[in-house]
C-alpha cells in the first residue's frame, strides 16, 4: 500500500472545485470541460488543469469526439467511493443536530435518482429489499450473489439474464450504501441491467441538470406491481 498515492488521491478529491465536478459527473454522464467549469463555478482554463490532474490518477476517463473531449468517472469503484465520502460527509455535519435528516434535501432525488450506473433513492432501495425477500439475490457484507433464482424473479418484470449480459463479470451486483437512506441498494451489473431497463421501458426518466429520476405513470403502475403495494407506500411517500 502507497501512503503517499492514497494521500494524492485524497487531495485531489478533497479540492472543493474538483469535488464539484466529480460529483456533477455522479449521474454517469459524459460532459466537457466548458460544462464542468459551470457546475464548478470556475474557469475552464482553471477547469482543464483540474481535469487533468484527475485524469492521470485514473479517476476520469477522456474521450476524443470530433473537437470535444469528453470527461467522465473512470469505474464505479470511483463513483462508489464518492458515495462513500458524501455519506460520511453528511454524517460529519449532521452528529450533532438532534432532527437528522440525511442525504438531499430534494424531494425527488430522495425518491429516485441515479448512483453512477445503477438506482438509488428510496427506489433503489425497496428494488434491492425486494429482490432479497425474494432470494434473486443475497448480500454478504460488501459484496453479493446472484442467486439461480434471480432469473424467474426478474424474468416476470422481463429482465432476461442471459449469457451475453452476465457471462464471465466477474461482480454481478454488490451493495451500495445509500448516501440518504443510510440502507443499501443495488450496484454492480445487476444494479446497471435494471436501471437500464426501467429507462428504456419508460417506467423512468431522467431530468435535465439532475441525478434525479423521474418515476412515470406507466411506471408507478409496474413497480407498484412488482414490489407490492407497501414497499410501493414507502418508496412514494
Amino acid at each position: 500500500m502507497n501512503t503517499n498515492e492514497i494521500a494524492r488521491i485524497a487531495s485531489l478529491v478533497g479540492e472543493p472545485a474538483r469535488t464539484a465536478m466529480l460529483l456533477t459527473l455522479m449521474d454517469g454522464r459524459a460532459l466537457t470541460a466548458n460544462e464542468l467549469s459551470v457546475a464548478a463555478g470556475i474557469l475552464p482554463q482553471t477547469a482543464s488543469r483540474h481535469l487533468s490532474q484527475l485524469v492521470e490518477a485514473g479517476l476520469l476517463q477522456v474521450t476524443q469526439s470530433g473537437r470535444h473531449r469528453y470527461h467522465r468517472l473512470a469505474s464505479a469503484e470511483v463513483a462508489k467511493m464518492l458515495e462513500g465520502l458524501m455519506h460520511l460527509a453528511t454524517a460529519t455535519r449532521m452528529q450533532n443536530v438532534r432532527s437528522i435528516v440525511v442525504g438531499p434535501r430534494d424531494a425527488d432525488m430522495r425518491r429516485a435518482r441515479t448512483c453512477y450506473d445503477h438506482i438509488a433513492g428510496r427506489l433503489g432501495v425497496a428494488i434491492a429489499e425486494s429482490l432479497i425477500a425474494q432470494g434473486a439475490i443475497i448480500f454478504e457484507r460488501d459484496s453479493g450473489v446472484v442467486t439461480d433464482q434471480a432469473h424467474n424473479v426478474l424474468d416476470k418484470i422481463g429482465i432476461k439474464l442471459t449469457a451475453s449480459n452476465l457471462a464471465d463479470k466477474p461482480i454481478s451486483c454488490r451493495p451500495c450504501l445509500d448516501w440518504s437512506e443510510r440502507k443499501h441498494h443495488l450496484a454492480g451489473l445487476l444494479g446497471t441491467l435494471i436501471c437500464n431497463y426501467c429507462l428504456s421501458s419508460g417506467w423512468l426518466q431522467q431530468q435535465r441538470g439532475t441525478r434525479a429520476l423521474q418515476i412515470t405513470d406507466k411506471g408507478e403502475t409496474h413497480l407498484t406491481n412488482w414490489l407490492g403495494a407497501a414497499r410501493w407506500h414507502q418508496v412514494a411517500e
